[in-house]
């Protein structure tokens, strides 16, 4: 019994190869990092919130 035509695969091409090398050398990561770890800039009109979150998770500094 032959099998079904989709069960069929072509012959690589390196498609997929190529496609993972250009993610894998893609260095954007490098800016989305950069982003996280920038501190946040609260307004000054949440400091009082601010501060009561900061007391209620134990945090003195």
């Amino acid at each position: 019994m032959t099998k079904h035509l989709t069960d069929h695969r072509d012959a690589p091409t390196g498609a997929r190869l190529k496609a993972f090398l250009t993610i894998a050398r893609d260095r954007s990561e490098t800016a989305w990092h950069g982003l996280r770890q920038r501190p946040l800039a609260r307004p000054e009109e949440n400091s009082r919130l601010v501060q009561f979150v900061r007391i209620e998770k134990g945090r003195e500094a």
